[in-house]
């Protein structure tokens, strides 16, 4: 067993573990505990009302929120901690009794109109916590005693006696939810892990929506419902699909992909069923379908939607029956297989217009996942050129210097109307057009992305003003060769710094050049902000 599958299945061992803590761990049992302390003391010692609070100790400015109470709904209330008698409790963690509070003002006369009641006198006791007694998690007020005296020493004692389950209750409740917080946490991370270590499937995302889209993907990984992949071409569906039969249970098993449009009408029932030697003209062997080819694995169908309808009733038997018959053999074939479909028009109108089966439709369309197109996701395409650049290279066996902060300027502006698709075959036009040891520059883009440069600049989005002008139509600004230099080098690193929000570490990789020489540049061109120390270096030209 290698390292990465030894890795994987402890992380699903773990996954697993937490998903057990999440199902078994509830807050219920600690709730109705507190619950219960409301409705039982009011009774167990004489008085009319009882409420519990709770605070945040990492917070002291924050307020004191009531969590239970008789009469109330939870967090109807929030307390100060200051001009409060629960935020008095809290702040100094000791018991206060107040008996007189019918003739003077104060919180508790705020807290009385919003819950149409009249406070008279107050026992509040501290809740502390039991791993750390010197921090205080709440308290427990125990409101109006039936009594002419009002509260006394001995009730304020008893109940201090009574905390210290209270204390468990409202830490556990605390505790659980911290728990789940921190378990969905890890559970996504995990799968997160999982999902960018495939050894044949890349994924390169920074996009909030893709991060959506991944934990999706995970859940409908680990249950065996048939899914149907859904966007625009170019936008990786296969990919998507290949990343959820990575993390199914069918991962060893084969991943077999059809392409439907590909295949001819005539020959699509064979493609699917196999056929035997001799079955029809031209079959001078026997041939296993991909039905047969699929078995114990994952069979994506992609662009299902271009199905033959004469198809479509035996592809259906076949998913639903588990089993079928080579063309020129009556011979029962049984099929396991996890069945993935994926298309950029929408099924539900293909259905509409009579050009889907609709029985097909509903037993393909269990679980959708839309891919949204990479111009709704523009964090991505500075990830992915990277990724589909050190790629190229690879097949190529050719090495350039990166990108130029234009090249990339424009690529985040484009609307990629191909989507991923497009983008890497942008960059091995790049890369098989650009110099070895060159940068990947503008001028080698396609039309399509030149044009929408050459609109920018008819529209005045990048023209840079010049203290000399040649004369004519159409030519360039003429300035020094080095100002030339000097204005191109001061642009490329204010930008560049920018893009990577002032690391000068990740800025001089971007750059293809040292740390020492982005420092000498810098400050060449003055570009060091005021009172931020230079060091001296060797400029490097």
């Amino acid at each position: 067993m290698n390292e990465s599958s030894s890795v994987q299945k402890r992380l699903i061992h773990l996954q697993s573990r937490l998903d057990q803590v999440s199902r078994a761990w509830t807050a219920g049992d600690h709730e109705t505990l507190m619950r219960f302390f409301v409705q039982i003391l009011p009774d167990l010692m004489n008085a009319e009302r009882c409420s519990i609070f709770v605070s945040s100790s990492a917070d002291t400015a924050s307020g004191i929120w009531l969590r239970f109470g008789t009469g109330v709904a939870d967090s109807q209330i929030e307390a100060p901690r200051q001009g409060s008698v629960v935020g008095e409790a809290v702040s100094s963690n000791r018991m206060i009794i107040r008996n007189d509070l019918k003739s003077t003002t104060g919180f508790h006369t705020v807290a009385d109109r919003a819950t149409q009641f009249i406070t008279r006198n107050i026992l509040c006791v501290p809740i502390t916590s039991l791993v750390h007694p010197e921090e205080c998690i709440g308290a427990i007020e125990i409101l109006n005693r039936n009594t002419q005296q009002g509260f006394t020493e001995q009730d304020g004692a008893m109940l201090e006696n009574l905390v210290k389950y209270l204390s468990f209750a409202l830490e556990s409740s605390r505790l659980n939810r911290d728990i789940l917080e921190l378990s969905e946490r890890v559970h996504n991370d995990i799968e997160l892990f999982r999902l960018e270590r495939f050894d044949r499937v890349k994924l390169i995302t920074k996009s909030q929506k893709m991060r959506d889209l991944l934990n999706l993907v995970h859940k409908v990984a680990a249950v065996p419902v048939n899914v149907c992949i859904t966007g625009e071409s170019g936008t990786g569906k296969e990919v998507i699909a290949q990343i959820i039969h990575q993390s199914s249970e069918r991962r060893q098993g084969p991943f077999v992909a059809v392409n439907c449009s590909s295949i001819p009408e005539h020959l699509m029932e064979s493609e699917f069923f196999g056929h035997e030697r001799g079955a029809f003209t031209n079959a001078f062997s026997s041939r296993i379908g991909r039905f047969d080819e699929a078995s114990e694995g994952t069979l994506f169908l992609d662009e299902v939607a271009d199905m033959p309808l004469s198809i479509q009733p035996k592809f259906l038997r076949a998913i639903q029956e588990r089993e079928g018959c080579r063309i020129g053999s009556n011979k029962v074939h049984k099929y396991d297989f996890r069945l993935i479909s994926a298309s950029y028009r929408n099924l539900r109108e293909e259905v509409e217009a009579g050009r889907f089966r609709e029985d097909l439709f509903f037993r393909l369309f269990a679980v959708e996942i839309v891919v949204p197109p990479l111009r709704e996701r523009s964090e991505d395409i500075i990830p992915l050129a990277q990724m589909f650049m050190t790629d190229t290279m690879q097949r190529f066996r050719k090495k350039v210097a990166g990108f130029t902060v234009e090249t990339l300027e424009l690529f985040e502006q484009f609307p990629w109307p191909g989507n991923v698709r497009q983008l890497q075959h942008e960059i091995e036009r790049l890369v098989a057009l650009t110099p070895e040891g060159d940068y990947l520059r503008v001028e080698h883009c396609s039309r399509k992305l030149l044009s929408m440069r050459d609109q920018e600049v008819e529209a005045g989005q990048r023209i840079v003003p010049s203290q000399h002008q040649a004369d004519g139509p159409g030519t360039a600004p003429i300035l020094p060769l080095e100002e030339v230099r000097r204005l191109a080098e001061t642009e490329a690193i204010v930008n560049a710094l920018r893009y990577t929000q002032g690391n000068r570490i990740k800025t001089a990789e971007l750059m293809g050049i040292t740390r020492q020489s982005l420092h000498n540049k810098m400050r060449r061109y003055g570009l060091f902000s005021s009172g931020e120390p230079e060091v001296e270096g060797q400029v490097e030209e």
